[in-house]
């Protein structure tokens, strides 16, 4: 799993250390700070606001109920889980969550301000004024919201149904004041329509009602059948463990196994528990008695809405003024896609950096190999695939005409198992080698490798990713794949497929970095090459670009490197254990975090001063997961041209000062400013390769 507890994390100490979860919640505030920003587009705030939310929801899923289940498991040492104790831990998380729910909400009220200014209205059930929007909303209840519905009444002898985990639910109270009596109702949103249901026109003004104040306005059609004189809605949701308990009957396949316990989420433990703060208390505790709240959830009062992660589809209502301009992703320099990609590669390494570059090279790519008939063998990882993936139909064709091909799909990918599953059954039923994974290891790394006969001789091509190999993720991800005809290279990605097959052989590597057999004692290698240069009069310098590092180990052996003298610039995304700046610990270590249009991905290692520079790309954080828990792969960078591509974007995006923060000790996510011109390093990547092409 995951989310095993590392045992460096039992000496952890607040002074050197930033707890994972706590660093979490502070790289998803990041997130919510975009929702703030009056630079950006109003549209894009609110789909921040989403995100923001739907993060929240995953962290509850996985994090948050780990940290519970140590606690329910009895481990409640003081630094069972680095810094905190696990059940301090827990009350933690609840009150940054509340505060930032707290702040997210005077956000949205800003945002829907500014959204009337602009002549958007999103009205309440009790602001409809206009016949047309009253006749409108009432047809649309009952052709598209009624026939939907799920009503469940509540009674207190009778369990209650099961709750679906982060379905948006009205408990509905009714009164009789006559007779005293109170009836609670349960109405579930239904998931399948769409959250903002846009109105007719008026005088030239949108208006845009959500679907739980559109089912608010029809509620009396609902419940016509009983008395009451007094009726009310409130929103609650519930999350659950998320967590995979994969069974160990031998008699099962893994994806029965898999499928079993994908399938169990739905009746899992509860992790938290958020609720409209006007409830009537009554209702309240009778709702947390029914669900089996406990102590250990997280009771988080919030305001109206709930799955607000669903702001991620606002409609855009064609204001292309709300919404950030499109940027048309671009060729690669010099490379058509109408040309051969085997001729290309054979010439040069190229890379494709996306969104700032198409992703249809990797589709050409595959779509060619399907069609050559040279092409004798296709090896590929798959972690995570689009519903509709290009990829998958790219290798069925290829084994439809007669290749060998190998798909290493990793089905645990967190809340894409069913797609890959799906997947899975589909290229097996075409004749697909499928490797369901190593025991032990989630297989992260994304590399591909053909081989091809060329005057009697197999000749390999491939490339390599710190992405997904998803046509949909590709345009919000920025990601770098390295497209290589390197024999060394290549070379070694054939011994890791080997070791996918026979995973009881670990096998040497010459080039690639690999996890979990070398990764980390290589990183030490390399970290200490830059401490020798400092301590021979030379200059030690170290970039790295991360989505996460929380690794301990990793993290003191860079700090010895900042107290021998070695600069180290550090972009971490998300996650972040490190404290930089420390006056004898972690003086020479400078760090950043960027949230903007994009969400940035990319792993980039470099080491050294200026012209020897060791450049690498990798699939990794430093994570103990990923370094002891995952097949990851780190690859050099030998070609000259992309090495110094590599290097040019990564100076691009560390000279931000529109969208870096800085990270430190405060964790209070200040925006770095300084006297330079304003960069936003994402604008102006695209600009860097425009400019490529003229």
């Amino acid at each position: 799993m995951d989310n095993k507890l590392n045992t460096a994390t039992l000496v952890a100490d607040e002074s050197r250390y930033i707890n994972r979860e706590i660093s979490w919640l502070s790289f998803n505030a990041r997130v919510l700070q975009e929702s703030a920003d009056e630079t950006v587009p109003l549209i894009e705030r609110l789909r921040f606001v989403g995100i923001f939310s739907n993060n929240l929801d995953e962290f509850f899923k996985v994090r948050y109920a780990t940290v519970k289940r140590i606690v329910e498991a009895g481990k409640r040492g003081r630094k069972a889980l680095g810094v905190y104790a696990a059940d301090e831990l827990l009350e933690k998380i609840t009150r940054i969550v509340i505060e930032q729910q707290e702040e997210s909400l005077r956000i949205i009220d800003t945002i829907h301000s500014r959204l009337k200014d602009q002549g958007i209205y999103i009205i309440k059930e009790n602001e409809v004024h206009y016949p047309e929007h009253s006749e409108f909303i009432k047809t649309f209840f009952m052709e598209k919201v009624s026939p939907a519905l799920v009503t469940i009444m509540l009674n207190e002898d009778i369990d209650l149904p099961r709750i679906q985990d982060l379905e948006a639910y009205l408990t509905v109270t009714m009164k009789n004041s006559v007779t005293k009596k109170i009836l609670h109702a349960l109405v579930e949103i239904p998931s399948e329509l769409d959250r903002f249901v846009v109105l007719p026109q008026v005088d030239g003004i949108d208006y845009i009602m959500i679907l739980d104040d559109l089912i608010r306005y029809n509620l009396e059609s609902v419940f016509s059948i009983f008395e009451y004189d007094e009726i009310s809605a409130h929103m609650i949701k519930i999350t659950r463990d998320a967590e995979l308990d994969l069974e160990s009957d031998l008699g099962k396949s893994f994806i029965e196994k898999l499928s079993k316990s994908v399938k169990g989420r739905e009746d899992a433990e509860p992790v938290r528990f958020v609720h409209d703060q006007a409830i009537n208390k009554d209702t309240l505790n009778f709702l947390l008695e029914k669900l089996g709240i406990e102590n250990t959830d997280s009771i988080i009062p919030g305001g109206r809405y709930h799955n607000r992660k669903d702001y991620m589809g606002f409609p855009s209502l064609g204001r292309t003024d709300l919404l950030y301009a499109t940027h048309k992703p671009l060729p690669i320099t010099n490379i058509s896609l109408n040309d051969s990609m085997f001729k290309k590669v054979a010439e040069k390494d190229f890379l494709q950096y996306t969104p700032y570059h198409t992703f249809a090279y990797v589709i050409k790519f595959l779509r060619e190999a399907a069609l050559d008939p040279k092409v004798k063998t296709i090896k590929i990882t798959i972690y995570r695939l689009a519903k509709l993936s290009h990829i998958a139909s790219a290798l069925i064709n290829a084994a439809k005409n007669g290749k060998d091909v190998t798909v290493q799909i990793e089905l645990r990918a967190r809340f894409d198992e069913e797609s890959n599953m799906r997947y899975a059954n589909q290229m097996q039923d075409e004749g697909i080698k499928l490797i369901f994974g190593v025991p032990g290891l989630k297989v992260h790394s994304k590399v591909c490798v053909i081989e091809r006969l060329e005057s009697g001789r197999l000749k390999r091509y491939g490339f390599i990713s710190t992405g997904n190999f998803n046509g949909k993720t590709a345009k919000i991800y920025t990601d770098y794949t390295l497209f290589t005809a390197n024999k060394q290279i290549l070379k070694d990605l054939i011994k890791l497929f080997n070791f996918f097959d026979t995973n009881y052989i670990v096998n040497t590597y010459q080039h690639l970095i690999i996890s979990p057999h070398y990764a980390k004692n290589t990183f030490f290698r390399l970290i200490d090459n830059e401490i020798k240069k400092v301590k021979s009069g030379k200059k030690g310098y170290i970039r790295l670009k991360l989505n996460s590092i929380s690794n301990y180990s990793i993290i003191d052996k860079l700090y010895a490197a900042s107290e021998a003298g070695v600069k180290i610039d550090m972009i971490i995304r998300g996650v972040c254990c490190l404290i930089p700046g420390v006056k004898g610990m972690s003086e020479n270590i400078s760090l950043i975090s960027i949230v903007d249009k994009f969400l940035e991905h990319p792993r980039v290692l470099i080491f050294g001063e200026e012209g020897e520079e060791k450049v690498y790309i990798s699939s990794s954080d430093w994570m103990t997961r990923n370094l002891d828990n995952r097949v990851e792969v780190t690859c050099p960078i030998y070609d000259a041209d992309v090495k110094k591509e590599i290097i040019e974007t990564y100076s691009i995006c560390w000279n931000d000062n529109v969208k870096a923060r800085e990270i430190t000790a405060l964790q209070d996510n200040a925006y770095r400013k300084n006297d330079e011109a304003p960069l936003r390093s994402q604008f102006a990547t695209y600009d860097y390769y425009l400019n490529k092409l003229n």
